[in-house]
């Protein structure tokens, strides 16, 4: 018991000093290019947070248990939308740019209606279905990197004594991703154990660390950015990871082992995944990003209204 408490502080430690590095990477490369915060957090920063889930897919799929990387991208979005980026709205609310922020919503709901329309058409997502996430995986990085030309970049006044410092900034952000990627898996596996042996059950353990396990470098990004006063780079961190959970993820998982939707509890005699885990993934997404879009803007209330949701969510899973 000795050994999994100080792994899993080990894994806390390894979070929250990877969470600060990261950050800090990102931000000092958008300050040296004169990049958007918000497109660095969809691109940059989102890729880094998004590798535990890349991981569990995978290894998932090639172990034939492919149903897997069905819940953890669905429920990797509920989680960052109303959890970690709920948190951060609801902390502290403000103006963001619309412009930076279009893009990454308008693949995330391209890749979300692809997703859903083979959920309620076949219920089988195939090879083909894998190849379609991963072309429209390559065609968002492919628009990402266009935008971030055509973003006019005023010339650059490096401080003396600065030579370097990019190199120091990517440094930083892929030490703080392998930081964080580290941490997770420590964190996750020994929480584990240690609610074992505690006698916690196990669908609870799977509901709880597994399932928030993956989105911890998400939540971290978040608290460190706000911390350090970076929230936009928070909000396109959670964003760009939900696009990548749906193209990247699910579009690798898919790829290597073609996979039905799972059958599991139902809901007026309905596939549960269907009538609740899909509609709360777009609703969640909707009530997030459509008034940042149309106002220009984030206020209080959107974030406790998804955190509310998620609660419920939850409570749902729970009593299914």
């Amino acid at each position: 018991m000795l050994i999994p408490v100080l792994l899993f502080v080990v894994g806390l430690v390894f979070l929250i000093k990877g969470g600060d590095w990261f950050v800090d990477g990102a931000t000092g490369i958008a300050r040296r290019f004169h990049l958007p915060e918000l497109l660095i957090g969809a691109t940059v920063v989102s890729i880094g947070t998004t590798l535990p889930e890349v991981m569990v897919s995978t290894a998932s799929a090639l172990s034939g248990h492919g149903e897997i990387a069905y819940g953890n991208a669905i429920g990797s979005v509920i989680c960052n939308t109303a959890l970690i980026a709920a948190i951060t709205v609801a902390v502290r609310p403000g103006k963001v740019d619309p412009k930076s922020l279009r893009l990454p919503v308008c693949f995330f709901f391209a890749a979300a209606a692809l997703y859903a329309g083979i959920a309620y058409t076949t219920g089988y997502f195939s090879r083909v279905a894998g190849l379609f996430l991963l072309a429209l995986f390559a065609a968002y990085m492919v628009s990402t990197v266009w935008q971030m030309k055509s973003s006019p970049a005023p010339a650059q006044h490096e401080p003396a004594g600065e030579e370097g410092s990019t190199l120091k900034d990517v440094v930083l952000l892929i030490a703080g991703a392998a930081l964080i990627a580290v941490g997770a898996n420590l964190l996750v596996d020994n929480g584990t154990l240690i609610a074992q042996a505690l006698g916690v059950p196990e669908s609870v353990i799977a509901l709880t660390f597994v399932a928030l396990g993956t989105s911890l470098p998400e939540l971290v990004t978040a608290i460190t950015s706000l911390a350090k006063g970076h929230g936009a780079l928070s909000l396109g961190n959670v964003i760009g990871a939900n696009v990548f959970n749906l193209v990247l993820v699910s579009g690798v998982s898919v790829t290597l082992a073609p996979f039905p939707i799972p059958q599991g509890s139902t809901i007026a005699g309905y596939n549960a995944s269907l009538v609740l885990d899909i509609p709360v993934m777009l609703l969640v997404m909707a009530l997030l990003t459509f008034p940042a879009l149309t106002k220009g803007k984030l206020h209080r209330g959107q974030g406790l209204l998804l955190l509310a949701i998620y609660a419920a969510f939850c409570v749902a899973q729970f009593t299914l």
